[in-house]
């Protein structure tokens, strides 16, 4: 039993290491403005990947391809990013300006441009966090196109296996394949991918969309044909920082304009000096259950109120969220979509215009100046959470220079985190965050309690977070380590301990909101890292999402909306 206690603790103490050298190393990388990937300047990031061998890359230490975390990593990159040899990481540089078409990932809210058949670029806007993300992401797919390689070449010239000329046929066709002509590719692939033919033919439609049936092919096509290039012509891959990111980097310069738009936005409306919640979260939640009873009387008469937020979360019912959008824009409610380069929008509402039995019942003599102003904000994104809080709670100086003192009354923070005694769609209601890598902790009053949901027939579970690095480096040990140590962690997430430190800074140094200031944080399980098959890898939440956001978003505005005192 003892010896089983070591090595899991020696394992755990592994991959910590593993993840401090691949930050070490990635912004060594960046301040030296280059490196190649698959050379010896990126030999220690791909070695501590595999050291590290995080849950959501699967498979990566083993010869045969990883599907499941291929998958996942290109829904977050580019579109036609394995086609490119050079991938250059920019600021906004205004190539929104210009004649390049912005591609825009499926699970990742950032601009990137193709600009010509060898280059991608990719704008960085949400800090360090963002390139993290976007390096391990790369790691892991040069590691497996090196795999493909592997595989397929036969001699030091070049030559080729009988299956990769199938592929490359296949692929390099003009027109759409047959569905005779898909199966037979299908199955020279997975010849060298050392995979079945049921496992490639089942992830394979996943990776299909509008513009190419067949992407999946190509993008193993291209991931083999680049990594063959590298080592038969020694034409390396090679990843770039450009002078005005290394620059701006750290700088705030994006956070700054977008919370300088909020606070001149709450002028503009005469909002300025009342009391002030700030939420993050999505762009659904807050306004449904603020609005849609109102915009949505008959469908609310007819249905328990989970089934029409279930079914305003359909993507196919555009026309019941234009209603709810509608009502609350003409009742109150102002969007502020993002033009700063953070991709966070925002909703500002005006609460004395809102009219909700079921959270607003104010006495008549309870004066508007009162009422608070709800700021929601979507998602920010790690580091960026530090960033777009940190300059929100900033006093705000106006055109006329004149400085004002925003009355913050508390913030909010509900999102999804891994779960490490549950499963998806339970709550997580957490009382410090811990950030790894680091000696930083967080401990908090939280407003919102495991009380709270004791009727809601969900489970609840209480203890401290884990604010990690990147969710791309999930690691099962380091993750058992939190949970079973005294340290008694039982979720993770990227931007708690960002919008904590923000907080206090503002609340006890800075003195810039009041140190009386609420707080609530609240998580709903997106997977949980400790099951297999239950990674982010797996997919994504569905309608079991559904009932803990809108039960956070009830408990967070019931407190937020009780009778304002005087």
């Amino acid at each position: 039993m003892n010896k089983l206690k070591s090595h899991t603790r020696t394992r755990a103490q592994e991959s910590t290491q593993a993840i401090e050298r691949l930050y070490i190393t990635m912004r060594h990388l960046f301040n030296r403005g280059f490196y190649k990937p698959m050379g010896i300047s990126g030999e220690s990031l791909r070695e501590s990947l595999l050291t590290l061998r995080p849950e959501i890359y699967g498979s990566i230490k083993e010869d045969k391809i990883e599907l499941q975390g291929l998958l996942y990593v290109m829904d977050r990159l580019p579109y036609g990013i394995e086609e490119c040899r050079f991938i250059n990481l920019t600021s906004d540089e205004g190539y929104k300006n210009s004649h390049f078409e912005p591609i825009i990932p499926l699970k990742r809210r950032r601009n990137c441009y193709r600009i010509d058949e060898e280059q991608m670029n990719i704008e960085i806007t949400r800090g360090r966090s963002e390139i993290y993300d976007i390096l391990t992401h790369l790691t892991f797919l040069f590691i497996e196109s090196h795999k493909i390689m592997r595989q397929v070449v036969i001699d030091e010239s070049g030559g080729v296996i009988r299956d990769w000329k199938k592929l490359e046929q296949a692929v390099l066709k003009k027109g759409k394949l047959t569905k005779e002509e898909r199966e037979v590719t299908l199955t020279h692939t997975a010849n060298f991918l050392g995979r079945t033919f049921e496992e490639v033919n089942s992830i394979y439609p996943f990776f299909s969309n509008k513009k190419n049936e067949d992407r999946f092919l190509s993008i193993i096509y291209f991931l083999g044909k680049i990594a063959i290039e590298e080592v038969v012509e020694e034409n390396q891959r090679i990843i770039t920082f450009s002078p005005v990111l290394r620059e701006r980097l750290g700088h705030h310069i994006h956070g700054e304009r977008w919370a300088y738009r909020i606070k001149q936005t709450l002028q503009q409306n005469n909002l300025l000096e009342r009391p002030i919640h700030i939420i993050s979260a999505n762009m659904h939640s807050v306004m449904n259950s603020l609005y849609a009873p109102k915009a949505l009387a008959s469908e609310f008469s007819k249905k328990k109120p989970v089934e029409v937020f279930e079914a305003l979360s359909n993507p196919l019912n555009g026309k019941l969220r234009d209603k709810v959008i509608k009502t609350a824009l003409e009742s109150g409610m102002v969007f502020i979509p993002d033009e700063s380069g953070t991709n966070i929008d925002v909703q500002i509402i005006d609460t004395s215009k809102v009219e909700n039995d079921a959270y607003i019942n104010w006495p008549a003599e309870i004066e508007t100046d009162k009422k608070p102003i709800l700021i929601v904000m979507d998602y920010a994104f790690g580091e960026q959470a530090y960033e777009t809080m940190d300059e929100l709670l900033k006093p705000y100086t106006d055109e006329k220079n004149q400085r004002f003192f925003m009355n913050i009354a508390s913030v909010s923070i509900m999102g999804k985190a891994g779960i490490l005694e549950g499963g998806k769609g339970d709550i997580m209601i957490p009382s410090a965050h811990v950030f790894e890598g680091t000696a930083d902790n967080y401990p908090f009053k939280n407003k919102l309690k495991k009380s709270h949901f004791q009727d809601d027939n969900i489970k609840v579970c209480t203890g401290s977070m884990i604010t990690v690095l990147g969710t791309s480096l999930q690691n099962r040990d380091v993750l058992k380590f939190f949970h079973n140590s005294t340290w008694n962690v039982i979720g993770l997430e990227m931007e708690g301990a960002h919008y904590q430190k923000a907080i206090q800074a503002a609340s006890k140094i800075r003195r810039s909101i009041s140190p009386k200031v609420k707080v609530r944080y609240a998580y709903y399980a997106s997977d949980n890292p400790l099951e297999t098959g239950s990674t982010l890898a797996s997919g994504g939440l569905g309608t079991s999402g559904v009932k803990p956001t809108y039960l956070i978003t009830e408990k967070m505005l019931k407190q937020i909306l009780e009778i304002p005192k005087n």
